[in-house]
């Protein structure tokens, strides 16, 4: 395993695990780490050591611009390719961006819940 996979992982995990009501476990196969909030998936985790990544919910416009930016940078993986991208370890792929990413799809997924499901401010 590479260290800036472990990074990359350990720093979407903190992130995650920092923001309020998120549970996390293995819903779907040993190797997927899920968050969710209120029971909506907002962050997976690759556990697979030759293939490190995250994989988070995004707006379509900036998920386009990501892509174009970062060469690791693709189309989320498992999920709907539109609204969703996945990011491995590369050139540019800073623990901000990480953390961004990961608050950033939190707040989509917290953002489309029923006013009664939503977390309490932050």
């Amino acid at each position: 395993m590479s260290a800036a996979g472990d990074r990359l992982q350990d720093t979407a995990r903190k992130a995650a695990l920092a923001l309020p009501d998120v549970s996390h476990g293995y819903p779907f196969t040993p190797g997927l780490d899920v968050y969710k909030v209120a029971g909506k998936v907002f962050l997976i985790v690759t556990d697979d050591p030759d293939d490190q990544i995250i994989t988070v919910k995004c707006e379509p416009e900036h998920a386009r611009a990501l892509e174009r930016g970062y060469a690791s940078i693709t189309p989320g993986r498992y999920l709907d390719k539109r609204h969703w991208i996945s990011l491995g370890p590369g050139p540019g792929v800073t623990e901000r961006l990480i953390t961004d990413a990961v608050e950033d799809s939190y707040n989509l997924v917290v953002e489309r819940l029923p006013r009664s499901d939503r977390p309490a401010a932050r």
